[in-house]
């Protein structure tokens, strides 16, 4: 039975980590508002969103994540839907 279950979660985990690479969106930083802790990007496609390439502002979830960015800026990201609202969980330059 703890082999089984063993089996599953290495499985579950497999399929997770591709998931979460793919989900990395291209985008050009057009402002940030680090006192809100708001960032406007426009993107390409967000895969996991189903949402069309767009400008938007999002919220970071954490707003050190904006400490390594700049206006103008090539990023990768990674945007999350709760409660109706966007977040960026993950951002990284791509220049």
């Amino acid at each position: 039975m703890f082999k089984s279950l063993i089996l599953i979660a290495a499985v579950t985990l497999t399929t997770l980590v591709p998931a979460f690479a793919d989900s990395m969106t291209d985008g050009v930083i057009r402002k940030i508002d680090l006192k809100n802790s708001k960032i406007t990007i426009k993107h390409g496609e967000i895969v996991n969103l189903e949402m069309p390439p767009m400008s938007m502002i999002f919220t970071v979830k954490d707003p050190t994540l904006l400490d390594g960015v700049a206006k103008g800026d090539k990023v990768k990201f990674v945007a999350m839907e709760e409660g109706g609202k966007f977040f960026i969980t993950d951002i990284q330059s791509s220049e």
